[in-house]
């Protein structure tokens, strides 16, 4: 027997035996104070985004899958001419990521400063570029990595919330694209030429998140929801890693910096750091080299604020479901398991990357471009 749990789970009943398949999507996000071709992301790399779609290195074998329904990749403009404007273009296909000749060819002769990278894979109806990641409005884009569960009980909660403006966004039927103009919903004017602010981007997320574990709570749906969303104005990005739960991980995140992105032989990519400020910022749900010392591993419940001078600030979610560092031993790793999501991969730190925890200093400078500081934060009330 098999059942649809989400846009993106399938439950499989047999012989006794229940299996959970997650088809996961993974994501990844680059930043650089110089532009990058598009192929040195998403199709050379030996574990590249793409490479990721059939070969995910940390996903268990019995619940690894093929993410074969499409795949997306956004970018800005590197030469910023005002006849282009500010939003980005997305280029997405229903094709195998891996079997796209155009994304190899674009690949090649595109360079952008900031980049967006989705594979997708999905067990609900046909196949449509409408469902594909990342998704644009105005000079915004997001994409996400994860679940919201039981979609369907608070669907219609999600369209009573949306302003008139907002109602009819929403192309496709994923939960993700939803949760997009959620998000949207928490900005004074989405659709505004000048960048906003790091702590509007950070305010609207935390928004969004309060509001899905709202309604999850409402309609008494017990399954966590996985919430790793990204979501930029091409100055400043957020990301978060994220569940609603206290006992479970959410779906795997991670963190590299460096000044620059080196194929030291072919395929095999490096995050070298010559200089104590960042010029490279790589944020994805599977490292996208083999080098362990490269990659931090972002705790679950954190959300990760990328600023257009190149500072990184990481933030502990507080909420009902928040713990505290000592305390995230405990989080289980079999949700994310038995979703065919990959386990933490504990003790992974960056290279270079300095970790300071800071408490209330949210607005304060940091020192070094790159430099990670932790700061507590909750989502209910607005952050100073």
């Amino acid at each position: 027997m098999c059942r649809l749990l989400g846009e993106s789970f399938l439950e499989v009943v047999c012989a006794q035996h229940t299996l959970y398949l997650r088809l996961s999507a993974p994501v990844a996000v680059f930043k650089g104070a110089d532009p990058i071709q598009l192929c040195h992301l998403v199709t050379r790399p030996a574990h590249s985004i793409i490479n990721q779609a059939f070969d995910s290195r940390l996903r268990l074998d019995a619940t690894r899958a093929v993410n074969g329904d499409g795949f997306g990749v956004g970018w800005y403009d590197s030469t910023r001419d005002a006849e282009l404007g500010d939003a980005p273009c997305i280029f997405t296909s229903v094709t195998p990521a891996w079997n796209n000749q155009n994304l190899q060819r674009i690949a090649e002769k595109i360079k952008s400063p900031l980049v967006f990278a989705h594979v997708r894979a999905s067990t609900a109806g046909a196949l449509s570029e409408t469902n594909c990641h990342p998704w644009r409005y105005g000079r915004l884009m997001w994409m996400h990595n994860g679940q919201i569960s039981d979609f369907s009980r608070i669907k219609r909660r999600v369209l009573a919330a949306l302003p008139e403006p907002l109602f009819l966004f929403p192309q496709g039927h994923t939960d993700s694209e939803f949760a997009f103009a959620v998000f949207l919903s928490h900005l004074g004017d989405p659709l505004q030429t000048d960048p906003f602010s790091y702590k509007e981007l950070r305010d609207a997320m935390l928004a969004t998140i309060r509001d899905f574990n709202a309604w999850a709570s409402q309609a008494g749906i017990r399954e966590p929801s996985l919430m790793n969303f990204c979501v930029t104005d091409g100055e400043s990005i957020i990301c978060t890693r994220y569940v609603s739960s206290k006992s479970d991980q959410a779906a795997s995140l991670y963190f590299s910096s460096g000044t620059s992105f080196y194929e030291h032989s072919p395929g095999a990519y490096r995050m070298v750091k010559t200089d104590k400020r960042e010029k490279i910022i790589v944020v994805a749900s599977e490292p996208l080299t083999f080098e362990k010392a490269d990659w931090m591993e972002i705790p679950t419940n954190t959300l990760v604020c990328i600023t257009p001078k190149m500072n990184v600030l990481q933030l502990p979610i507080i909420d009902e479901f928040h713990l505290d560092r000592t305390d995230q031993i405990v989080r289980s790793p079999t949700f994310a398991m038995r979703t065919g999501f990959p386990p933490s991969m504990s003790g992974a730190t960056a290279a270079g990357v300095e970790e300071a925890a800071s408490i209330g200093a949210l607005d304060g400078a940091v020192r070094g471009a790159g430099a990670v500081r932790n700061v507590p934060i909750h989502p209910v009330y607005p952050c100073p």
